[in-house]
């Protein structure tokens, strides 16, 4: 990867530029329609118009997500693609321990995040020699050590935005009229899922407002890390057995 592997002073613009001239359509963007990943985004469309960028469709997104899609369209051109979790593994799982499960335990909420956000993305990173996210360093603890560029399982993870304040995101939605989320102008810091996410409250930062009845415990999906806050790789599963008596 030339002189930009490793490298954190490359400016995010220009990372993402070289990653999609670099890998074409085989770069793709995840985005949930966060600030970070609008910005990250309207980035790469600067850079070439056809970009592709892609979402999980976890079948539980509030509809001013579902909305976003159509702003991305609308303003950019871009179709967004949905990636879904595979039927089968949902119907199981709502069979076995009921459709709010997350409510139950941390490692059901877990599982329910595995089956409709995490392996459907291993399944769709498959089409993928590179892929970007929003990640920053000040999100939370976990995220503090995020690098710019890392090589994963043999293809690039991009997160440009890695070394970036809250003000400079903004400071950019502002300066290029980057579409928001409606949910920020209601309260929320970060966006999920409909049941699992809400808006903060007084004295509230960062990702509090995610799995907020859950304590102790880390404020990630395992997209991008494990329970324990490590890096995730491709291939860690979680909680496959619990499915049904003999799923594995």
């Amino acid at each position: 990867m030339q002189d930009l592997f490793g490298s954190e002073e490359t400016p995010a613009a220009d990372l993402v530029a070289w990653a999609v001239q670099t890998f074409r359509d085989r770069f793709a963007i995840a985005v949930s329609f966060q600030k970070e990943g609008m910005v990250v985004l309207d980035m790469a469309w600067r850079s070439t118009p056809g970009v592709r960028a892609f979402t999980l469709e976890t079948g539980r997104l509030p509809e001013e997500t579902h909305g976003m899609m159509e702003t991305v369209r609308e303003r950019y051109g871009i179709v967004v693609e949905r990636v879904r979790p595979d039927a089968d593994e949902v119907r199981q799982m709502v069979a076995r321990h009921g459709a709010d499960l997350f409510r139950d335990s941390v490692e059901l909420r877990r599982l329910c995040c595995e089956v409709r956000k995490v392996r459907p993305l291993e399944r769709k990173l498959r089409e993928l020699q590179a892929w970007a996210t929003g990640l920053r360093r000040e999100q939370s603890p976990e995220r503090a050590l995020v690098p710019k560029l890392e090589r994963q399982d043999g293809r690039i993870k991009i997160n440009p935005l890695a070394d970036w304040t809250a003000a400079q995101v903004d400071e950019y939605i502002r300066l290029h009229d980057v579409p928001v989320h409606p949910l920020y102008a209601r309260g929320f810091a970060s966006i999920g899922c409909e049941p699992c996410t809400r808006a903060l409250l007084p004295g509230e930062i960062g990702r509090a407002g995610r799995w907020w009845w859950e304590r102790d415990s880390k404020k990630e999906c395992g997209i991008h890390f494990t329970p324990d806050g490590a890096v995730r790789r491709a291939g860690e599963p979680h909680g496959r057995g619990m499915l049904t008596d003999t799923n594995a």
